[in-house]
């Protein structure tokens, strides 16, 4: 048992509804057999977040970035903001193209998405920092929704990683694309991590740190 665990469990009964409907977006995503599908429902779901929802899950990166030392802090700011809402807007600006009706690609590795999709429930209640967080509206598990919903899309529509191409890590360590395929060196250090979005990453883990 890993020490989020006591903590998922107990949230998931305080937040029961949330719980419930989380468990069917999951079942939703799990059931699209293309890329095309699995982009459509993710943009429907995405939509369905409020402008204030979207703003209190900006104020949480940024509270989360402004406790990171400088100037580590600065050098990582774009990345996290590219991550969340760069994908955003990339993700329903294809929606309102059309690009997923288009595109009737299976995935690349169906059994890690599937794995993805059972993560996902118990993940989007998976707070370590919960009993510290102190900001009533930073406290509510379609936060974390709206972050693996954006991470599905990225690793599962784009085939690209969790983090962006070019993102620092301590220890002078980025995510790389060398040709067509992308490395990170950090990869497989979240393995423990169940609730990590690394476990599912299409990027290879670099041979350097092996």
């Amino acid at each position: 048992m890993t020490t989020s665990e006591p903590i998922t469990v107990a949230l998931m009964e305080e937040f029961s509804e949330d719980a419930a409907g989380i468990r069917v977006i999951a079942t939703r995503l799990r059931d699209a057999s293309t890329k095309g599908e699995l982009g459509t429902i993710i943009a429907k779901e995405v939509r369905t977040f409020s402008l204030f929802e979207l703003q209190v899950i900006g104020g949480r990166l940024n509270n989360e970035i402004e406790k990171l030392p400088s100037p580590y802090r600065e050098r990582i700011r774009p990345f996290f903001i590219d991550q969340l809402f760069g994908k955003h807007h990339k993700l329903l600006a294809d929606f309102h193209a059309g690009v997923f009706s288009q595109m009737g690609i299976e995935f690349q590795d169906r059994p890690t998405f599937d794995a993805f999709c059972d993560m996902l429930p118990s993940g989007c209640f998976a707070w370590d920092d919960w009993g510290s967080e102190r900001n009533p509206y930073f406290r509510h598990p379609r936060n974390r929704l709206f972050y693996y919903l954006i991470a599905a899309y990225t690793m599962f529509v784009l085939d690209e990683p969790g983090h962006p191409v070019g993102m620092p890590f301590p220890g002078g360590f980025t995510v790389e694309k060398r040709n067509y395929q992308f490395y990170c060196l950090i990869r497989d250090k979240e393995k423990e991590v169940c609730y990590s979005i690394c476990n599912f990453c299409p990027a290879k883990q670099s041979e350097e740190n092996k």
